[in-house]
């Protein structure tokens, strides 16, 4: 008998969006990853501040950390506040990590985050994507189409 799919729980409320990551990397897979918070974040983050804008992900001796997000001290949280730019342990399947070690090691790609966002149990994840770096003219391809299927919008929004 097929092993039941876990539920699917949406993103409630998002906190920090990575969108320049779209324009510079080609994703290629996307993981949710749980983070591994002290309380003053998490108070922190659901004030809707942090910043993911330029973080990424490393595999280290089979752990995966978010290095150089940014999530300001909490205002009331005196001498227990964290550091605000501490690399923060994801928590992933051990498959999963293998699998993001052997691409990284294997095909020189990237982890990104795309967003930190709290699920609907209320937890904070983050949207990890397996990314490839996009050369100077990807960049201007996507522009192009980008532009290309706006002006096709207005186009029909027009004729009809």
């Amino acid at each position: 008998m097929a092993r039941p799919k876990p539920p699917i729980f949406e993103k409630t409320k998002i906190v920090a969006e990575n969108r320049r990551a779209r324009y510079d990397y080609a994703i290629d897979t996307v993981y949710e990853a749980g983070i591994a918070l002290v309380g003053t974040e998490v108070k922190s983050l659901r004030s809707g501040t942090g910043s993911i804008a330029e973080s990424y992900a490393e595999v280290v001796d089979g752990q995966v950390w978010l290095v150089n997000s940014n999530v300001p001290e909490f205002s009331h949280g005196n001498r227990f506040n964290h550091e605000p730019k501490r690399p923060r342990k994801l928590l992933l399947k051990e498959r999963e990590i293998n699998k993001l070690h052997g691409a990284v090691a294997r095909d020189g790609m990237t982890l990104v985050p795309l967003m930190i966002y709290f699920n609907s149990k209320g937890r904070a994840k983050v949207e990890l994507a397996l990314a490839k770096g996009k050369k100077a003219h990807d960049k201007r391809e996507a522009t192009k189409e980008r532009d290309w299927k706006r002006e096709q919008g207005r186009l029909m929004r027009d004729r009809g």
